[in-house]
């Protein structure tokens, strides 16, 4: 019934899907296992798209060919770029979209590539043999075989819900749990640990006053997440958020639940996530505030079902729903569903090598949850990179490696197969020390030729980074050779509360100044508009970055070229610690678990000093 694969997918999340379009796009045979054909790409939190650090990630995705930007392009419903107040390495994009039709884009484009089939079933065991993974066994009995498997289980490896003293058993709310795979595993000698996140309850926006709300507008100009020409909305068109708080009435009516919440009563084991936390925890952690901010977002362009971002709670469904009613504008709020929290197995990611292959079995990968890790734009990241470097297994090529200084997505993997983590992973741009290098502007720049060169970016694609790339550098060369003349640029510079000048001055120095942007120069300069007018928004945003940010941006790639040096000290795989008596137990312990590749590598690993990689580089004879 099926023939041997190139590559299986368990599970069609954010990762599942990422993981199957980037192996068949490389050229593997693929197929993609899901328990529900209906719930592929499914939106399980709230119906949005980037964010801080999550948008940089987005765009990364998208400039090495994964879908993720394109699909939330198709199907935003509104588009901002948040931190613009701030520097441009802090710039991260984010869209609201609709959620059927967020999935719906997906399966249609996932249709749309060659060699992915598709299979609906619960895959309950892997095939494992002499330390390799050649394949599935599937809840209906079904032997499966590939040459790589990636696994990507979400919350559902034997997932329980919980919503106040109601336990159910599931992967998501009305869905069942996965079995099986976990106690293999773990027979295997594969460690593993439970993690729990949560949701907020469902609302009908016929029944909310959003009078009393404060009203949170889309952008004026939409940029999007794709490089690629994706048909967008109108600013005009774009659907509205709105801002309400809680408050001490909401707070108080909260508490009566909390002797049946399942969080203070012990029921959850698992960690949950720091930086997105429940209302409850909100509460008990906050003591001193006295109210929270509540994001209402609209589910999508048909539907009247509200998101109460802000409200995660595993409390008593009455609870939920009384005090929610406290909350402005929400008085006479109707539920569709309560919010839940969800416990689930994760296998902590230090088990992994830097292509997310586990330690243990060959050809066997991870991605997504299971890792640790939360967020749908984390998942979708480890995805794509799992199912690239599943396909260079199959067909016995080296793996594909991001570094830190490459990418957000190099620090995500580095991050969690170093240090680990015991409570689930969430990106921060203040988790990377390249930022300023690793902006969302030039994620195309960045990371295209990479993919292109490997087989993955298409020919499209790679001419548009060209394109663009050329464009930039032709603008730098006219701004750095072209002279502007008092009379013609100075009501401009009065205009903006700037100098001006009493000779001719170079346009690269005038741009120089605070305050002043590139495209309103050219906008007032005849000279500058006729040499540059073709180019786009983003050619010049992308030209005045550069400009501006020109000496921060050489001291961060010396530093990158400085730690490159540790990054190219490889150790040998068979390299015995044990044999170095001064190093530390901690350290000693972590190199043994970890080994890791590179010095590098070594010097991130939590708990390993600064004096410890150097006694190892003594060793190594350096």
């Amino acid at each position: 019934m099926f023939p041997e694969y190139d590559v299986i997918v368990v599970g069609a999340g954010h990762a599942g899907c990422e993981a199957a379009a980037s192996a068949a796009n490389m050229g593997s045979k693929v197929l993609l296992i899901t328990m529900n054909m209906q719930t592929i790409a499914q939106m399980s939190c709230n119906p949005a798209m980037g964010g801080i650090a999550k948008g940089q990630i987005v765009r990364e995705i998208d400039a090495l060919g994964g879908y993720s930007g394109i699909v939330s392009d198709k199907s935003m419903i509104q588009f901002r770029m948040l931190n613009r107040s701030k520097g441009p390495a802090m710039w991260s994009p984010r869209t609201q979209n609709d959620r059927m039709l967020f999935a719906t884009t997906w399966r249609e484009m996932l249709e749309q590539t060659p060699n992915v089939d598709f299979y609906q079933d619960m895959v309950r065991q892997l095939l494992v043999k002499d330390g390799r993974c050649y394949g599935v066994v599937t809840g209906l009995g079904h032997e499966i075989k590939s040459k790589a498997v990636v696994v990507t289980s979400g919350t559902f490896l034997n997932g329980v819900i919980h919503i106040g003293e109601k336990q159910l058993g599931g992967g998501r709310i009305s869905e069942k749990a996965a079995t099986g795979i976990t106690e293999q595993l773990v027979e295997l000698g594969f460690e593993s640990d439970r993690l729990k996140t949560g949701t907020p309850p469902r609302i009908d926006g016929r029944s909310l006053d959003y009078s009393k709300m404060e009203k949170q507008k889309g952008d004026e100009e939409i940029v999007g997440f794709s490089y690629m020409d994706v048909p967008i909305i109108k600013p005009q068109e774009q659907r509205s958020c709105y801002i309400t708080y809680t408050n001490s009435a909401v707070h108080d009516l909260l508490k009566t639940g909390f002797d049946r919440s399942p969080m203070y009563q012990g029921r959850i084991q698992g960690t949950g996530p720091r930086y997105c936390p429940s209302i409850e925890d909100k509460i008990n952690r906050f003591a001193e505030r006295d109210r929270h901010q509540l994001f209402v977002e609209p589910e999508g362009w048909n539907t009247v079902e509200i998101y109460v971002n802000g409200f995660s709670t595993s409390l008593p469904e009455q609870v939920q729903y009384e005090a929610l009613r406290k909350v402005p504008g929400f008085e006479h709020c109707r539920m569709f569903r309560p919010g839940y929290a969800i416990e689930y197995d994760f296998f902590p990611p230090t088990q992994l090598t830097s292509s997310l292959e586990t330690k243990q079995i060959q050809n066997l990968f991870f991605a997504g949850q299971i890792n640790g890790t939360t967020g749908y734009e984390e998942a979708a990241c480890q995805g794509l990179m799992a199912g690239i470097n599943a396909h260079l297994k199959a067909t016995e090529q080296n793996p594909f490696i991001l570094k830190r200084s490459d990418a957000y997505i190099g620090v995500l993997i580095d991050d969690l197969i170093n240090k680990g983590t015991d409570e689930p992973y969430r990106m921060f741009t203040s988790r990377a020390e390249y930022r300023t290098l690793l902006r969302q502007d030039n994620a195309d720049l960045r990371l295209t030729e990479l993919s292109y060169n490997m087989g993955l970016a298409t020919q499209e694609r790679m001419d548009k980074t060209s394109s663009k790339l050329h464009a930039v550098e032709q603008m730098k060369k006219i701004l750095s050779e072209i002279s502007l003349t008092p009379e013609e640029i100075n009501p401009f510079l009065i205009n903006q509360n700037s100098a001006a000048l009493t000779q001719k001055q170079k346009a690269l120095q005038i741009l120089l100044r605070p305050g002043i942007q590139l495209k309103d120069m050219i906008e007032a300069s005849p000279t500058l508009k006729e040499l540059t007018g073709t180019n786009s928004s983003q050619t010049i945003e992308q030209v005045e970055i550069q400009v501006k940010y020109d000496v921060y941006i050489e001291k961060e790639k010396d530093l990158v070229q400085r730690m490159s040096q540790l990054e190219e000290l490889e150790i040998p795989s068979s390299f015995d610690y044990n044999k170095i008596t001064s190093l530390g137990n901690e350290a000693l312990q972590k190199f043994n678990k970890i080994r890791p590749r590179t010095l590098g590598q070594a010097s991130r690993i939590s708990g390993v000093n600064p004096s410890d990689v150097q006694i190892l580089m003594v060793y190594m004879g350096r």
